[in-house]
């Protein structure tokens, strides 16, 4: 197998009635992608057919079997350049049940078959829910995973493909109401050290405008080829060994991974009225709803603790009497410094903690601090929620990073806390760069997770603007900070982020700290970003609800953690590593 493979996204806007035609520019601009060199091609979602169908009886002339007469005709042209091809098409199956599917296609016909497994608003209309699970397929090029559209907002689908050792995520779509190459696309990619190709449609079809933005994505989230507008193909080249290095920001996630941890990614929490889930037996209701401001401060800590308890009270006390913040969250070890932190790890009962409790006392304001802790059985990466009321809760970094490793015992917990702002997760730097924690804190309930961080390397970059209109107030132009990779993650979860993060550029170390908000497909954006420089960002969160049985905030409501399918979602917990080298 050669270690770089050439790949295409295509780029295309079909018509709706209009199949031949659709099938046959499809295949004109796969033959021109092949013939530059691509080894694997990939096409947009229902690219066969156009997507907008009113129900079954309008798609009925649409759908085919797999295979079927469109899948060999890809194949023939797979067979003449010996490429890899995936399509996007309407399928049937022997109890005519439709299905809106992705096709992978090689050189000796159909290879495997990937059946949305989470519908978008109009799937239901006429397709069911897909019941192949997320497979993986090896072939002479790599591992290749397919998704199709709304599955890639549900961090668990992508991460099945990787823990099965996927090379490269096959991404078709039929994306809207945001500027593309989109956030999500990114993140996957990013935080599962992988390739994504992304082949999204163009156009408008009954009044929906389609994105665009067709991309290949790199494992560091990259951009290495881009369409904005119009039918096309763009190459680029796949580097297998970058994929299966299998690195976010230089660690190697996968081995860090804890499924011990995370079973309750099996859970369906919201799939009940949160409203009365949550108080059942009067176990553990969530806190009454309110707006409340929270800040982060961004820093770099330094290596005498007395210097940082200084500038962790003058920070305090200008959030609380300057910006009227209600939590500030400080970056993590900001206490203890990051340098050779074990030196200086304290108990919590040290008399810091002390002057922060009075502190907090004081102003009327919770915090959430990050120090080395030296306890009874070990030393650890720890943060410190504190509050008028005293020490609310200790957090131990579960997933350690290099840094880590030499002195600190990972944590045995999650850790999640009700105060009189609402229910807050704590999560602490390398932990929120593994998908599966902010989910766990998502299904608990969390209105906010706290993030103190010290992450060096690049999450975060912008978009020059693209061409594609869009409704008011969708942003089309220039955004310096378009992908924010802890943005995806509040919105993925439906929750408030307030991540800090250490400043110290010439370490590393860019900040970009932030308070975002819970729905990243919401403009103007809920959120306030410190793109440069010491200081703090503030934000409001707001959980207050409409007197109505069930929840009228999204934070409380959680609609994309109550569509997820975790019946598919059982590997993750175990770790598999199987792979499934065929299917049809």
């Amino acid at each position: 197998m050669s270690e770089t493979i050439t790949v295409a996204t295509v780029q295309f806007e079909p018509t709706l009635f209009e199949k031949e035609r659709n099938i046959t520019r499809l295949l004109a601009l796969c033959e021109q992608a092949a013939r530059a060199g691509a080894k694997l091609i990939v096409t947009p979602e229902m690219g066969t057919t156009g997507y907008c169908w009113f129900d079954r009886a309008e798609v009925a002339g649409q759908v085919e079997s797999v295979p079927g007469p469109t899948t060999e005709r890809f194949a023939a042209l797979a067979r003449e350049h010996g490429c890899w091809i995936v399509i996007g098409m309407p399928e049937v199956d022997a109890d005519d049940i439709y299905f809106n599917s992705a096709v992978l296609i090689g050189p000796d016909g159909v290879v495997g078959t990937h059946r949305k497994s989470h519908p978008y608003i109009s799937e239901p209309k006429w397709s069911a829910a897909g019941d192949l699970g997320h497979q993986v397929f090896e072939t002479p090029i790599g591992r290749i995973g397919l998704l199709i559209c709304m599955d890639i907002h549900f961090i668990e689908t992508a991460r099945l493909m990787a823990v099965q050792g996927a090379d490269v995520i096959c991404h078709i779509s039929n994306w809207l109401a945001e500027r593309t190459p989109a956030p999500y696309w990114i993140s996957r990619a990013f935080e599962n050290g992988c390739y994504v190709i992304e082949a999204n449609r163009w156009g408008l079809e009954r009044t929906v405008q389609f994105s665009g933005g067709s991309c290949v994505i790199e494992p560091d989230g990259s951009i290495v080829a881009v369409i904005d507008s119009g039918d096309g193909f763009a190459l680029a080249q796949m580097d297998l060994a970058k994929a299966r290095a299998r690195t976010v920001l230089g660690e190697p996630v996968f081995t860090q991974r804890r499924p011990e941890l995370y079973r309750e990614l099996l859970s369906d929490t919201f799939s009940w009225n949160p409203r009365d889930f949550f108080t059942l037996y009067g176990h553990r209701p969530l806190p009454p709803g309110r707006a409340s401001r929270v800040a982060v401060a961004q820093f770099a800590p330094g290596e005498g603790i007395a210097d940082n308890l200084s500038r962790i009270c003058a920070f305090a006390v200008q959030a609380r009497t300057e910006e009227g913040a209600d939590l500030v969250v400080f970056p993590e070890l900001a206490l203890s410094g990051l340098s050779d932190p074990a030196v200086r790890a304290l108990s919590s009962d040290d008399p810091a903690f002390m002057r922060l409790l009075n502190l907090s006392a004081r102003l009327g304001l919770h915090m959430v601090v990050g120090f080395a802790e030296r306890a009874a059985d070990g030393l650890y990466n720890s943060a410190a929620l504190l509050g008028p009321e005293g020490l609310v809760a200790i957090h131990r970094k579960l997933h350690l990073n290099a840094a880590d490793r030499p002195w600190a015992t990972p944590g045995a917990d999650w850790t999640v806390a009700d105060t009189s702002l609402g229910r807050i997760g704590l999560l602490i730097g390398h932990d929120a760069t593994f998908c599966e924690s902010g989910r766990i804190l998502a299904l608990r309930g969390c209105d906010l997770i706290a993030c103190p961080a010290a992450i060096a390397g690049r999450f975060s970059y912008g978009h020059g603007g693209s061409r594609v209109a869009q409704n008011w107030p969708i942003p089309t132009g220039a955004d310096p900070h378009h992908w924010h990779h802890f943005r995806v993650r509040a919105g993925e979860n439906n929750v408030f982020l307030a991540f800090a993060n250490v400043h110290a550029p010439e370490a590393g170390f860019m900040g970009l700290s932030g308070v975002f908000g819970p729905d990243t497909f919401a403009f103007p954006r809920s959120e306030a970003l410190l793109p440069e420089g010491e200081g703090l960002a503030v934000a409001i969160m707001d959980t207050s609800n409409l007197d109505t049985p069930y929840p009228t905030n999204v934070v409380r409501r959680k609609d994309l953690v109550a569509m997820r399918l975790p019946h598919h979602y059982r590997d993750l917990v175990r770790g598999a590593k199987r792979r499934h080298p065929s299917a049809s």
